[in-house]
């Protein structure tokens, strides 16, 4: 079944990324799942995109794909090395660079969704030009970016918020438009980010905007629809999170969502990158949402709770979906597991 995705018109979204695949995903030297977000959102969304992946020596994250260097992936057939690292701060380190010019030189496009670009570091950008290979940024908004308006759009839109990042906002934004499509009801996946753009071919990578403009993106992210149209926004942070709250807001207040579901992972107790802050309840999630959402929307609700219960028992699955459901009022499932909770909550989503 194909993934309903927003495909640009005018000036709805970023122009789609023409993207060479299949991929050779690189996981560099990560030691934290959370920080290889894309190239498990690339595995699990675009597998048919994905040929492989590598890393350097001192990674212990594998998304289980077959291990290939470069070489042997460009003679599978594959087109580029996508950088799977979503780190603090989207940088590329020095440590990376022999493996990144060792798949230029292989012949293979690279591509990333860093804060670092490419195209800025100059031994790569050389060593493609030499070879006759392209480096693909994707991390970089549109020109000509408005400043918000606040004006109300019409059409529906549904945003994933979270108790932290890296949780499974987006998911839940994909499931859900999945999920939804499936029953025929016209419902569009928004990316905000970049690997929710490396899977649809479009979207804007809200925290690469100048914070002026950001809330004016998220606009341009959901532009006007028919009134029994659903775009389903993919979040971003937390407005919990001591880094990345600023993104949370702008996106919430651009994309003036008429519903949201909160994220979760039960047994995460501090921010991802910040452990010196304790990841937040779900309630105070929902208040502190709903409260600075009424700004743009006074309509906004919360109508469920999406779960990631990756590690957990299927016994401890069903109990702390229960418990969850039962404490907040309202229906709660993971949606990676699908089942009657998770139908219950694409019931609530259809709003």
């Amino acid at each position: 079944m194909g993934l309903p995705v927003a495909m640009p018109k005018g000036r709805e979204a970023a122009a789609p990324h023409d993207l060479p695949a299949p991929y050779l995903l690189f996981l560099g030297d990560v030691t934290e799942a959370g920080f290889a977000k894309t190239a498990f959102g690339l595995r699990d969304w675009a597998a048919d995109r994905c040929i492989g992946e590598h890393a350097l020596p001192a990674a212990t994250v594998t998304t289980g794909l077959r291990r290939l260097t470069p070489r042997e992936a460009a003679e599978a057939g594959a087109r580029a090395m996508l950088i799977g690292v979503a780190n603090q701060g989207g940088v590329i380190p020095p440590a990376w660079m022999p493996e990144l010019i060792a798949a230029i030189d292989a012949g293979l496009d690279l591509i990333a969704g860093m804060h670092t670009r490419l195209s800025d570091i100059a031994p790569l950008r050389e060593a493609a030009e030499r070879r006759g290979t392209r480096l693909h940024d994707v991390r970089v908004p549109p020109p000509g970016l408005p400043v918000a308006t606040g004006r109300r759009r019409s059409g529906r839109r549904l945003l994933t918020v979270g108790t932290d990042c890296a949780l499974g906002k987006k998911y839940t934004a994909l499931a859900i438009a999945r999920g939804l499509s499936a029953r025929g009801i016209d419902a569009t996946f928004r990316a905000s980010g970049q690997t929710g753009i490396m899977i649809a071919g479009a979207g804007i990578a809200m925290d690469a905007v100048v914070a002026d403009f950001a809330a004016g993106a998220a606009e341009l992210l959901s532009p006007d629809a028919a009134p029994d149209h659903l775009d389903v926004i993919e979040g971003q942070g937390s407005l919990f999170h001591p880094a990345y709250a600023g993104v949370s807001l702008a996106l919430l207040h651009g994309s003036q969502p008429d519903m949201v579901v909160v994220c979760h992972q039960p047994g995460r107790d501090r921010v991802l990158g910040a452990p010196g802050f304790a990841v937040p309840p779900i309630e105070a999630v929902i208040e502190q949402t709903i409260m600075l959402g009424r700004l743009t929307n006074p309509d906004i609700r919360c109508v469920g709770i999406s779960l990631n219960t990756d590690g957990l028992s299927p016994q401890d699955v069903e109990r702390v979906t229960a418990e969850t459901g039962e404490r907040l009022h309202l229906p709660a499932a993971d949606p990676m597991r699908g089942g009657p909770s998770f139908e219950r909550l694409l019931d609530a989503c259809r709003g």
